[in-house]
Formats: C-alpha cells, sequence, structure tokens
C-alpha cells in the first residue's frame, strides 16, 4: 500500500496527521497488530517530524504545504516527511545529555529510539525528507 497526504504547515492540523496515519495502518493491516502499543510509537515519532517541520523548515509559513508518504509492504512501514525549508546539517547534531536541561536537541534523539531506522537528506530536488522505517511486530495471541 502506497498512500500520501499534502497538509498544511501548521499545528492545528497535527490530529488529522495523525488519524491519517493510523487509520491508513490500522484499515491495511486489522487487529494483526498490537495498536495501543504501536499507536503510541509511532504517533509520538510523527508528532516529532511533523512539528519539526512546521516549527523550523516553515516558520509561521503555513501556506507551505508538508507532504507526507507512506508506504506499506507487509509489515514494513516507511514514512517520508518532505518540507522546503533550508534544512538541518545533522553534522553538528549534538544529542543532549541528562545532566543538562536543555528545551531542544531531543527529537532527533526520540525519532532514534522509537523507530529502526531513521534517514535524513538534504535539498533532493528542492526539499528535504525526512524518511522513518519500521516493522510492525505481529499482536500476541
Amino acid at each position: 500500500m502506497k498512500t500520501e497526504l499534502h497538509i498544511p504547515s501548521d499545528l492545528k492540523f497535527l490530529a488529522v496527521v495523525e488519524c491519517w496515519l493510523l487509520d491508513c495502518l490500522e484499515i491495511e493491516l486489522g487487529d494483526s497488530v498490537d495498536w495501543p502499543r504501536q499507536s503510541s510509537r509511532l504517533r509520538l515519532a510523527l508528532v516529532e517530524a511533523y512539528s519539526n517541520v512546521v516549527r523550523h523548515a516553515h516558520k509561521e509559513q503555513p501556506h507551505i504545504p508538508v507532504l507526507l508518504r507512506l508506504e506499506l509492504d507487509d509489515r514494513d512501514l516507511a514514512l517520508e516527511i518532505w518540507d522546503h525549508g533550508n534544512g538541518f546539517d545533522l553534522s553538528t547534531y549534538l544529542p543532549p545529555k541528562p545532566d543538562e536541561k536543555k528545551e531542544g536537541g531531543y527529537g532527533w534523539l526520540i525519532m532514534n529510539r522509537l523507530m529502526d531506522r531513521v534517514e535524513y537528506r538534504l535539498q533532493v530536488n528542492g526539499r528535504n525528507c525526512l524518511k522513518l522505517e519500521t516493522s510492525l511486530p505481529p499482536a500476541e495471541v
């Protein structure tokens, strides 16, 4: 299954983004997944990714849409989040230290802990792409 969503860069659409992702997956996979557990993980990763685009890449420019692409192959999920911002240089990223009281910088760390693979590509045809991948385990019977 492949699907995509073009949505404004505005946090008021966050619930729409979450429902789109989870509803698409539930339609395809039904009860074969432990949704209470998996939906929390997927929702948090998606919220981090989408809110970073809105707050940083598109900074108060809701007219610039965010493109979300979802691909599901059996139980392997790939979610791409495309933006038109300047991009983020990952070579400058330093993860927050537990003893520091930083407000930001946790998103990359969170996404990498929640997903099996996280990839970020700068300036692909004028856009940036964050790709989140994971395999959804079957529900325990």
